[in-house]
Formats: C-alpha cells, sequence, structure tokens
C-alpha cells in the first residue's frame, strides 16, 4: 500500500533487497524449432552508450538512467517516446524471443499495461485466528505508534526472530480511503488502536508474548517461522553473489525465502538453484514471461 510509512519500515528483509541492471544474462533459452515468445512491460532506453534496452530498474533522474538486454528490431520512429539531452525512453509492452542476451521482437510495441495481478500484491494478512470481539487493544494506553516501534525494537533481539509487518485490514472498511491519496493515508493508516501487529519467530512464538506485552498493548500475532532474519539475509548475500545475471534479489521474511529476479525462469534454472540452495529457499522471478497460447 503506498504511503503507509511503518509498512516499508516494517517489512525490514525486503528493504535489504538490492537491485542491479544486469546486462548479459546468463540462462539462454533452449532452441526449438518454434522458439518461446516473451513478453514483458518496461521501460525501454537508449542513449550514447547503448542502443535500445530493456530495463528492469531504472534511476528516476531526468533524463532517466538503466540498462539491460539489448531489444533487436526496436524503431524509436514508431514508439511515442520521451527524449532529453541524447537520451531516449519510454515504458511499452514488448513480445519477442529470447537467446540468452537479447530480445527480437516478434510483434510491435504497444504501451505498457499497468494492472496489478492478484498475485502481485504482498499478503499484509495475519496468520493467527480471529479472536472472539474481533481485534481490539488489550491495554489502548500502551496502544500507539511509538509503543508498536518499542516493541518491533524488541523482538529484533530477541532469539529466533524472523520478521515483522502490519495487518491493516481495517482500512478496507472505511468508506471513501484512498492508499494514493496522501491526505487519505495520513488520515486513516498506522491506527494503532485498530492495526494487527504480527511478529515472526521460529521455535515457540508464544514464549516471547510477555516480553511484547511489556511494552505493546495492542492487537498482537505471534506466528511461526521456519528461518530466522538473520538466515534468511545471509541467503540473500551468498544469492546475490553466485546467481549471475540476477536483476534483483530480496529477502521475504514472511514467505521465508529469497526472490532473486532473472531475465528468464526455465525449470532447468530453478532445478539447479533447487539443487544448490535447497527446494523452495530461493525462488525465481522472470522479468520475462512467456506469452500464452
Amino acid at each position: 500500500m503506498r504511503g503507509i510509512w511503518l509498512v516499508a519500515v516494517l517489512v525490514t528483509l525486503a528493504a535489504c533487497g538490492t537491485e542491479s541492471a544486469a546486462t548479459a544474462p546468463s540462462t539462454p533459452s533452449t532452441p526449438s524449432a518454434a522458439p518461446t515468445r516473451y513478453q514483458a512491460d518496461g521501460t525501454v532506453l537508449a542513449n550514447a552508450e547503448h542502443g535500445p534496452q530493456l530495463c528492469a530498474a531504472v534511476a528516476t533522474s531526468l533524463p532517466p538512467q538503466c540498462g539491460g538486454p539489448d531489444i533487436v528490431g526496436w524503431d524509436w520512429n514508431a514508439v511515442e517516446h520521451s527524449a532529453r539531452n541524447g537520451v531516449r525512453w519510454g515504458e511499452y509492452h514488448v513480445v519477442g524471443t529470447w537467446d540468452g542476451g537479447r530480445l527480437t521482437l516478434t510483434e510491435p510495441p504497444r504501451p505498457a499495461k499497468r494492472h496489478d495481478a492478484p498475485g502481485d500484491k504482498p499478503d499484509f494478512s495475519t496468520p493467527c485466528p480471529k479472536p472472539a470481539g474481533g481485534w481490539r487493544p488489550v491495554d489502548p494506553a500502551k496502544a500507539t505508534r511509538e509503543a508498536m516501534a518499542a516493541a518491533i525494537a524488541r523482538a529484533e533481539q530477541l532469539p529466533g526472530y524472523a520478521g515483522s509487518w502490519l495487518d491493516q485490514g481495517y482500512l478496507k472498511e472505511i468508506d471513501g480511503f484512498d492508499p494514493d491519496d496522501p491526505r487519505s493515508v495520513e488520515r486513516h493508516a498506522n491506527d494503532a488502536e485498530r492495526l494487527v501487529l504480527n511478529l515472526r519467530f521460529t521455535g515457540d512464538p508464544a514464549v516471547h508474548e510477555p516480553a511484547i506485552r511489556e511494552v505493546w498493548g495492542g492487537a498482537l500475532c505471534l506466528s511461526r517461522a521456519q528461518r530466522t532474519t538473520a538466515e534468511l539475509r545471509a541467503l540473500q548475500e551468498r544469492a546475490q553473489e553466485e546467481i549471475k545475471g540476477a536483476t534483483s534479489v530480496w529477502a521475504d521474511g514472511r514467505a521465508g525465502y529469497v526472490k532473486v529476479g532473472v531475465w528468464v525462469v526455465t525449470p532447468e534454472l530453478q532445478r539447479e538453484v533447487d539443487a544448490k540452495y535447497g527446494k523452495g529457499l530461493v525462488v525465481l522471478e522472470g522479468f520475462l514471461r512467456p506469452v500464452g497460447p
């Protein structure tokens, strides 16, 4: 949910991810009589150093800066675009074949699609069952933003800490709430008396409740994780160093795995990653997606 300051602070592992503009992805598609076509929505940019390239991450300067695989068959005269100081760029939906380092267009580019698929949205729901009477503070005097920050800081020092997030499902019940309106966010979001503070630990999370309740009186869910924050961070750093051609690497504390962005995911590459790191510990996400039938 954009504009909610505390969510970005609390989902600490996601903020540890890094992005890079890799130019030479390392996973070619398997040659076949009918090459797989891939699609993506993103920025295409050309400057004095390189021709049209597809970008997974963009530096928001003016003009913007980014790089990635070359796009074969691109014609700036055929698309609307911006231009400044010798840089041309725009956002497009592109379709083409992939040879492991370049995207060759198989149809004209179109304006980028700007809709979020349901699976793309992070899940901040609470895994604990809702108590009788619903989620509510047990001590309203300690249901403040300051108390919440103190509870998270304390949780981070406890053994087995594995992450934290806010469940602000109450916002769905507010008529007229607009997550894209800063005034609406400022007025309604991060209400410490209505949200649920989620803390995750390995082992038995219930043993940490007394320590958390010393400082936090709002709604609280303690749930169990398979890996600690420290373990995920170490795995993230290892994957970042070892997986060549990654466009991004970040740890998802709630899901309990490291996600790595690459240009194309193949079953062979995912099997290789599973064998190296353990099945399900490092999940690949392709920027270029196969075109369906």
